[in-house]
C-alpha cells in the first residue's frame, strides 16, 4: 500500500497543483485611434507638373499615399529647377511624412536628400495646405521653407514654396500647377484556353 500511496503523491498531488495556477497574464498595448486624414485626403495620389512663368523653368513630380495601415501620409517628391540669374539649378528628391499629433493637427517631417531633416507644422484650411517650418533635426542653417498645397479641382493642385535666407523676409521660391496622373489600366485578363 505504501508504493500506491507514494506513487499518487508523487505523480497526482503535483498534477493537481498545477491545475489550480492561475492563467498566465496577457499584457496589452492599447494603440492610439487612427488618424483623421480626411481634411487632407484630396492629396492622395500621383501629380505631375510644370513651375509657371513667374518661377524658374522646372518639372515637379509628386506621390502621396498611406502607409502603415493608413497612420501616416507619406509625400515623395522629385524637383528639377532650371538655373536663373539669382538662383542656381536644383535638383532635389524628397521624402515627407505626415502624422497627427493631436486631433485635427498635423505634424509634417522632411527628409530631402542633401541631407537636410525639417519639421513643419500643418495648417489645413478648406483646400489650402500650409506646411510651416518648425525646425528639426538638421534644418538649413537660418534657411526656413513654407509649403502651401492649393486645391484646384479633384485632378489639379497648385503647390508654392516660399523661401526665408537667414534674417531675410520670405519671398515666392517657385510655383506649380500639377495635375493627378490618370490611374493604370487593369492589365486585360488572359484568354482561356
Amino acid at each position: 500500500m505504501r508504493p500506491v500511496l507514494l506513487l499518487f503523491l508523487i505523480f497526482v498531488l503535483p498534477a493537481a497543483a498545477l491545475s489550480k495556477e492561475k492563467p498566465p497574464i496577457v499584457h496589452r498595448i492599447p494603440l492610439p485611434p487612427r488618424p483623421d486624414f480626411s481634411a487632407v485626403d484630396w492629396l492622395i495620389g500621383e501629380w505631375s507638373g510644370e513651375t509657371d512663368e513667374k518661377s524658374p523653368k522646372g518639372e515637379l513630380n509628386l506621390t502621396v499615399s498611406y502607409d502603415l495601415d493608413q497612420r501616416y501620409m507619406v509625400f515623395r517628391e522629385q524637383i528639377s529647377l532650371a538655373t536663373t540669374p539669382n538662383l542656381p539649378e536644383t535638383k532635389e528628391t524628397w521624402l515627407g511624412i505626415m502624422s497627427s499629433d493631436r486631433p485635427g493637427g498635423y505634424t509634417f517631417r522632411l527628409f530631402s536628400d542633401t541631407g537636410f531633416i525639417s519639421r513643419y507644422r500643418v495648417t489645413v484650411e478648406g483646400g489650402n495646405v500650409t506646411l510651416s517650418p518648425e525646425g528639426g533635426e538638421q534644418p538649413p542653417p537660418g534657411w526656413l521653407f513654407r509649403r502651401l498645397y492649393q486645391r484646384a479641382d479633384v485632378n489639379a493642385i497648385a503647390e508654392t514654396v516660399q523661401v526665408a535666407p537667414p534674417d531675410k523676409p520670405f519671398f515666392e521660391y517657385y510655383s506649380a500647377r500639377l495635375t493627378r496622373k490618370a490611374a493604370p489600366q487593369a492589365a486585360a485578363p488572359p484568354p482561356n484556353k
